[in-house]
């Protein structure tokens, strides 16, 4: 007999607001300690450690040892993307809507999905690779290198000769979630991504997983795809 997919058990872990809180805190990828996470979800440390515990034995998250401090951070990618597709599900813009707070519109514009770029700057750069002719949209939402793309991003400093592809390929179409549009993920984005960073062309913030596009960034999206900041604001 083929064993299910406990999917109940998986949903019962997500729905649970504080665990969505502490979930939605990891989805930049790096790793944060309890007492982080209990100040995200806006509840006691013990609370929190009894929320984590339920994340640990579900699989959607693990935990790193660093002395006296244990460093808990998702499973991996998929549980990202998981969320990710949960949080585009719905309304695509409801009729009354709050103001976005500063955090929400900063997550909004820039955020990390987990290891690549997200938010209006990162659908822009998607739309920029896709009509300069870098990437094209594959079947299994997928993206596929061309060979303009592939001298593109030689030049720009990536050997993409050495990028190991997935199993859903080198290049995969992210479904943003606040922008309900594609945005570049899989290898090729996640070493854009580290690209970007290591050049100075974004800055990560301290306690969030929004990104800030430095001075520099805005000249290197303007050269390349014409994406300008206030066509974006």
């Amino acid at each position: 007999m083929i064993p299910q997919p406990n999917i109940a058990a998986v949903a019962f872990l997500i729905a649970d607001p504080a665990r969505a809180a502490m979930l939605s805190a990891l989805l930049d990828g790096r790793a944060r300690p309890a007492g982080e996470l209990a100040y995200a979800a806006g509840v006691t440390a013990q609370t929190a450690s009894s929320h984590l515990g339920k994340l640990l034995d579900g699989g959607l998250v693990t935990v790193e040892t660093e002395g006296r401090h244990r460093y808990y951070r998702l499973a991996g990618p998929h549980v990202a993307l998981a969320l990710e597709t949960l949080a585009s599900i719905g309304p695509g813009e409801p009729v009354r809507r709050k103001p976005l707070t500063r955090e929400a519109q900063k997550l909004r514009f820039a955020r990390c999905c987990y290891d690549h770029l997200a938010g209006r700057v990162g659908v822009a750069v998607t739309h920029g690779l896709l009509e300069k002719g870098f990437i094209v949209a594959a079947d299994k939402k997928r993206f596929e290198l061309t060979p303009a793309g592939t001298k593109w991003f030689d030049r720009m400093g990536m050997n993409t000769a050495g990028i190991r592809p997935t199993r859903y390929g080198l290049a995969r179409q992210c479904l943003d979630w606040t922008e309900r549009q594609h945005h570049l993920a899989g290898p090729l984005g996640v070493h854009l991504t580290n690209l970007f960073f290591a050049e100075g062309c974004l800055r990560r913030s301290p306690s969030s997983r929004a990104v800030d596009v430095t001075p520099k960034g805005w000249k290197v999206l303007n050269e390349h795809f014409g994406i300008q900041e206030r066509a974006l604001l």
